[in-house]
Order: C-alpha cells, then structure tokens, then sequence
C-alpha cells in the first residue's frame, strides 16, 4: 500500500493518461441512477395501496418498478452519457409517476416516519409466476432475518461505467499484459477497494439522514440516540444515519466477509454465502404449514441480499444469478449505493453530485490499489460508521495504515487529487461544469455547516420535527412536479405505453410457465 500523502503511481497515471493525445478520455462514461421513494397518504402515513395500475408491472417494467415494499416505488434510468439527459429523464419519470398517485406523496427523504410497526409493511408484489413469487418470498425472508423497518429505508444508486476507449489507453498507460474483459474486471476491482478505503468521503459530502423517527427506533433497545424534539431521535454530528449501523449496516451480515481482491474471490465468497446453511435462520423455517417463509436458510438466500457500498455489476441474462453474469463476461458498470435521497433536490440527486461521483470514481480506479488484507478491512468499515454518526465532530480522526489521522486533511488530500480528472473531464467545455462541483465539495471541506446534513439540522433547529419537515418537503415536491410546465408529453406518453406493455409483457410471463415452483428455484440455484 502506498504511503499517506503524494500517490506517485496515480500521478504517473494520470500524466500519461493526459499527455496521450486524447484529452476527451475519460467523457462519455454512461450513468443511470436508481432512485426509491416511499409512498405516502396526505398526512404522511405509509400508504396501503396497491402499487398503481398506470404505472405498469412492478415486475417487467424497466423505468417503474417497487423495491422491498409495495409501497416503496423504484425509477430507474436507461444509462446515458450527460449528466443533464440522465436528470431530465428522472425528472420526466416523477411528473408521469405523479399524474397517476391521486393524493399520495413520494416521501422527500432516506429515513421513513410514522411506522407503528414492521408488519405493517407490505410486502411487494409481483404477480403468480415462478420469478414474481421468488421476489416476493426473497423480500419476506429479508423481512424475518432484518426486519422489515430496515427496508423500508431509500436510497439513490449511482449506475457508472467508464468509456471503452478510456480502458484501452489504461491498458497502455499501466503497461498491462492483460487486455479485454480481463484487464477491465481488474480495474472496477481496484476501483472497488479503493471505494471502500475512501468512500467515508460521499457519506461526509452527502450524506442528508442525520436524524430518525423515533418510530423507526422501536424495538431496537440496543440502539441508543439522543432527543431531538418531539418524535425525533439524532446523532450530534450524524451525515449518514442511513449507511450507519443505525441503517443498513446490519449487524446480522457483521462476519460476512466478502473479498474485492479479484473477481474470482469476489465471486467465490458470494457462492459460499449463498449455499451455507445458517443456524438462526434454519430456525425461522424455509417452508411452514406449506407456505415459504425465506428462499433458503443460507447466510444470503442471495447475492443481492449482500449489503455493500458498492457493488460490480454486469446485465443478467433471464434467470441468471449475478455471480454467473460476472463469471460469463466479467465487469460492466458499478453500482454505488451509498448515496442518501436528498430533500433538497425534488428528483433527490443533482447534477453537481452526480459530477463528483464521476470524478470519484476515477480517483478511485486510478489510485494505488493493494490487495485489502482481512486485518485492514475492519478498519475500512469502522471508517464509514464513524463518519456516518459523527462526520462533522470537530477534530474527527479516521484510521489510516495503522494510525489516525484527521478526516478534514485526508478528505482534502483526496479533493486536491481530482483536479486534473476533472479538468480531463471538462476539456472543451467553457463552463467547467467537473471543476466546479470538485470546487462545491471542498467548500464543505473547509465548513462542514455547508454539508447537506448540517443544512438539515439547520432547518430543523427552526422548531419542526423531522416527520412535519419530511412531510412538508414531499408536498413541495409534488406541487412541483404537477405544476412543471411544459410537460414533456411525447415522454409521458412513451412511459404509459412502457406501462401497458409491461403488464402484458408479465402475463405472457405467468402464462408460459412451466413446471412447479420448486423446480424453477432448483434451476435458478443450479450451479
């Protein structure tokens, strides 16, 4: 591993990459985001309603689908290569979603409110086929083994690939002997452990979930935060409750240890989780009174039940496991998850972050990557947590090869290394529009008050409980989104067709099914 400070082999990287004679080298990465909302009744309670006919099936729509819950409603973009197109598609995806809610709202933040209890959260549904069945039974397991509260909370995922040209010149630059697939399975790999040595970063930056309902809290004796308020519990100096243990670091997945050495170790952790029976989970029982209760008792039932920052991906055949997908072809595209739903933003995200994660992730592949030992990677993960509850404590320090070092100044160092990726990613354009969200960042370096956390702290010091702050930011939304004029109308019309089609697309599913339910799980699981 290289010494804190000065990255040489980056910045030979980086030079080379520059004085290749194409500067234009790292646009054009394709990017699509992955947004979960919760929907609610006027008043905030969770709603109990069906997920909307008009908005297709939740099963064989591509754009508009449902999470964990019923209530909790997914929109996906296609990848595109601007961040502009990719917001505005999101932003066309919420005014149709909108059209067809009645009274409801898209709850505004990560963190849900006014649960009573975990059963009160119904599960998703997708229809009478073997794989609509399967995700229903798999979310029902998530729910015995975690608790369904835990899932209820939403995210923003990151989709990004890197341009095919860029891995050819990478290859040059690195003098690899490796080429193809090969070589760019390697680098999402080294980019993989370099997110998990500095992705503490995106938590302090954008992190926006600082305080809970205490309804989320119920049951939980083992979790202990101050009173913020009426019905709101939070931690001082919180950026990301959501990604702390609070959240979804759970400590049911605690021993899990997952390798991002290599694809083959990656894989070989995921498989060996997948078929290793677990005691507390044989406990719960797979079939009883013949109903399924979980997939399996397997440590994961499967590979998506593995809670990760951030994950390596590549497109699924119909009924392939992604474990296969990766060994088939290896790496396409991460996928990050890490990143909080943002109040502020009425889509959630804005193009300045989604710049930023760009940059990132090219600092993250370009960096020196060692192998991550098992004795570093419980350092890595205490990392995140403690920024996660307490990245704006003043003097904060984090572990580095061994020592502690103080966030802001290691942050910093991290910030000043993306100059010139964000330069590369500028080239040609005026407006610097890279370098200007590199420069947005480093602002809340230099005053944590200006982190999206502590301008929710803010607001709230103002004398709102998070729920009526939650509530009145949902209703701000929609009003915008019902009021945003012109609509796109030939989009919206293309999203009510994709929903008519994917209700159709999913009968035909159920209706050339074949065999019984257990034999589809026994080929699904076939190795």
């Amino acid at each position: 591993m290289s010494r804190p400070g000065i990255d040489r082999a980056f910045e030979r990287r980086l030079s080379a990459l520059i004085n290749s004679g194409a500067p234009r080298i790292l646009q054009g990465g394709r990017k699509g985001v992955e947004k979960e909302s919760l929907r609610v009744r006027p008043r905030g309670g969770l709603a109990y309603t069906p997920h909307p006919v008009a908005l297709g099936s939740a099963l064989t729509n591509e754009n508009i689908t449902t999470d964990y819950s019923e209530s909790l409603i997914e929109l996906v973009t296609p990848a595109f290569t601007q961040t502009w197109e990719l917001l505005q598609y999101l932003l066309d995806l919420h005014q149709f979603v909108y059209r067809h809610l009645g009274d409801e709202l898209l709850w505004a933040t990560s963190m849900p409110c006014a649960i009573e209890r975990d059963e009160d959260i119904p599960l998703a549904q997708y229809g009478k086929s073997h794989v609509g069945r399967m995700k229903t039974i798999y979310r029902n397991g998530l729910g015995l083994r975690y608790g369904r509260m835990m899932q209820a909370i939403s995210g923003v995922h990151f989709n990004y690939s890197f341009p095919q040209p860029l891995w050819e010149a990478y290859a040059a630059v690195s003098e690899s002997r490796e080429h193809g697939a090969a070589f760019v399975s390697r680098g999402y790999f080294d980019l993989l452990r370099n997110y998990r040595r500095y992705g503490w970063v995106v938590l302090y930056l954008f992190g926006v979930s600082p305080v809970v309902c205490k309804s989320f809290l119920r049951g939980r004796g083992e979790i202990s935060m101050p009173d913020f308020g009426p019905g709101t519990a939070y931690e001082p100096y919180a950026t990301s409750l959501r990604m702390s243990d609070v959240g979804y670091r759970n400590r049911n997945q605690a021993g899990l240890a997952v390798s991002v050495n290599s694809l083959e170790e990656y894989n070989r952790d995921l498989t060996r989780a997948i078929s290793t029976p677990h005691a507390p989970y044989e406990a719960l029982g797979v079939k009883v009174g013949g109903r399924y209760r979980q997939l399996n008792a397997n440590l994961l039932q499967i590979e998506n039940e593995y809670y990760s920052f951030i994950r390596p991906k590549r497109v699924a055949r119909s009924g392939e496991r992604p474990t296969k997908a990766l060994r088939r072809a290896g790496v396409e595209y991460v996928e990050v998850r890490a990143l909080d739903v943002s109040a502020f933003d009425p889509v959630g995200v804005n193009q300045n972050k989604l710049r930023f994660m760009e940059a990132f992730l090219a600092l993250c592949l370009m960096k020196g990557s060692a192998p991550i030992a098992d004795s570093e990677q419980g350092a890595l993960d205490q990392n995140h947590v403690t920024v996660a509850r307490r990245g704006r404590e003043p003097g904060l320090t984090l572990a580095r090869e061994g020592r502690q070092v103080p966030m802001l100044g290691w942050a910093r160092e991290l910030l000043d290394s993306m100059s010139g990726l964000c330069e590369m990613l500028d080239h040609g354009d005026p407006s610097r529009p890279y370098s200007q969200a590199l420069a947005i960042q480093a602002a809340k370096v230099d005053d944590p008050a200006l982190t999206p956390s502590a301008r929710l702290m803010t607001e709230l010091n103002a004398g709102e409980s998070f729920f009526d702050l939650a509530l009145r930011m949902s209703a701000e939304h929609k009003a915008y989104f019902l009021d945003l004029y012109p609509p796109n109308e030939e989009r919206l019309a293309e999203f009510a067709s994709q929903g008519r089609e994917s209700i159709e697309a999913q009968k035909a599913i159920e209706d050339t099914d074949k065999g019984s339910f257990e034999e589809y799980l026994a080929r699904y699981f076939a190795d």
